[in-house]
């Protein structure tokens, strides 16, 4: 058993929203490895980076992936940072991942670049900017496609998801 489709990208980007949607479309259920991490450690994310540091955090999402990636048939979205791992891209070899992107403009209109992303606390836009730098290759490179989201509704990025995917019903 493997996911249908994985989405990838940045936080904020719509991960959550157009994999809803994608499910939807796709008569297929919806799985998000951040809502798993936030259920079996009954905390938000946010509290784990603070109680514990970013590497014990990655170690837990590197599990919940995993352990997703073999439970889940359907539409399965990625946290922000989930692909830093190279276990974890390696896992995703072979199966049909979506690149959600952005730009830092786009990101700062979805987010507000708010403190409640604990990776963006401090100079939240260069810091976004930093973050892209280091992971776009690694989502490019992992991507069967890449969708831009940018000045587009969740409902158009599905769309565009499934053109991609050539996964369109008729």
């Amino acid at each position: 058993m493997s996911p249908r489709v994985v989405l990838v990208g940045p936080m904020g980007v719509g991960k959550s929203t157009v994999g809803q949607l994608l499910a939807e479309r796709l008569g297929v259920g919806y799985r998000d490895t951040d809502d798993d991490i936030v259920a079996a450690q009954d905390r938000a994310i946010a509290e784990i980076f603070v109680d514990e540091g970013e590497s014990a955090f990655r170690a837990i999402e590197k599990a919940a992936v995993l352990r997703a990636l073999t439970e889940h048939d359907g539409v399965l979205a990625l946290g922000g940072g989930a692909i830093l791992d190279e276990d974890t891209r390696a896992s995703l070899a072979g199966l049909t991942v979506v690149y959600l992107s952005m730009d830092v403009e786009e990101a700062v209109k979805r987010t507000g670049l708010n403190t409640a992303r604990p990776l963006l606390a401090v100079n939240p836009r260069k810091q976004w900017r930093e973050l892209m730098e280091a992971r776009r290759h690694l989502y490019e490179g992992i991507a069967t496609a890449v969708v831009a989201t940018d000045g587009r509704t969740p409902e158009e990025v599905t769309e565009a998801a499934l053109d991609a995917l050539e996964l369109k019903q008729a």
